[in-house]
């Protein structure tokens, strides 16, 4: 008989769920190393674009990892401002990826004074949309919220106030730090839900008062800090009561694109189409917009899976 080793448990680019013993609260924690690096450095974002895309991939992790089915969580966001959208999705297999889609110059002129531009003037009047979603044999289903504050977290909070009635408390923290490697971008986010409680536990209010009250003392800095263990994050803030974390479960960033994908989608346009996308290489280019990635695809090839 052999004896098998248990799974090591991540201890970073990590979802995680937790529990405080006896209380009618749940939670949910990530952190994101290499695999946000990897997202925000495939493009030249400035630096306040990254920021909200990495709070976009916090915010789809932390709630795609709850998902009890196999299937997608996208989080997007949308509006008339220097961004215009951004887009980051969780797949089941711990798979994240996202991307921005943004005006440099208006970007700079919002960026001018500000520490960092956050998400409300970044993305201006617009909204906030939350999908799931289950594959081809269900249909979508979609939440929608305006966007509120600096952070994804207010917007992402009203939407669970507003969508599924459920009080929540969402922080996000992006930034870059610097190793014997260079600088790198790291992320992380935690999230605290009140569920139904009894009254051997005591009032939910109070339990969700205190439990509010702490989670608020959570630094931007402790989430991304790549030295402060996920456990010992958590034991920071609810050491007194106890409490332990569950289901840690690996992230990675990983797009989905493909030439046969790609090559599908070029095949849906019209012979003239094609012709005029035809570099002097004799290849149609095709940039994947979320990791960026470069195809050139045989136009003869793409025409005989048009026909």
């Amino acid at each position: 008989m052999t004896d098998h080793a248990p799974a090591a448990v991540p201890t970073d680019n990590l979802a995680a769920a937790f529990q405080i013993e006896g209380w009618p609260v749940r939670g949910r924690l990530v952190r994101l190393g290499e695999a946000i690096d990897k997202i925000l450095a495939a493009h030249a974002y400035p630096e306040p674009v990254a920021a909200l895309l990495g709070e976009a991939c916090v915010l789809a992790a932390l709630v795609g990892s709850a998902l009890k089915f196999e299937g997608r969580l996208i989080v997007q966001a949308q509006g008339d401002g220097p961004v215009r959208y951004v887009v980051a999705d969780y797949d089941t297999d711990g798979h994240l990826r996202g991307y921005c889609r943004f005006d440099e110059d208006e970007v700079a002129a919002a960026s001018s004074g500000f520490a960092r531009p956050g998400a409300k003037t970044l993305l201006g009047q617009g909204v906030f949309v939350m999908t799931l979603d289950r594959g081809p044999d269900f249909e979508r289903t979609q939440g929608i919220t305006p966007i509120e504050g600096e952070s994804l977290s207010l917007a992402a909070e009203h939407y669970f106030v507003q969508s599924e009635q459920i009080p929540t408390k969402v922080r996000l923290a992006v930034g870059s730090v610097t190793n014997e490697g260079g600088t790198t971008w790291r992320a992380g986010g935690a999230l605290i839900q009140l569920i139904a409680g009894d009254d051997a536990r005591g009032s939910t209010e109070d339990v969700w008062d205190r439990s509010r009250a702490l989670f608020q003392t959570l630094g931007d800095d402790e989430l991304i800090d790549p030295t402060v263990s996920p456990e010992t994050l958590l034991y920071r803030l609810f050491h007194e009561d106890g409490v332990r974390l569950e289901d840690a479960r690996a992230l990675k960033a990983q797009c989905r694109c493909s030439a046969d994908r790609i090559g599908t989608v070029l095949a849906s346009f019209g012979p003239e189409e094609r012709a005029d996308m035809v570099e002097p290489d004799g290849k149609i280019h095709v940039t994947c917009e979320y990791c960026a990635k470069v195809y050139r695809l045989d136009p003869e090839a793409v025409a005989a899976e048009a026909e």
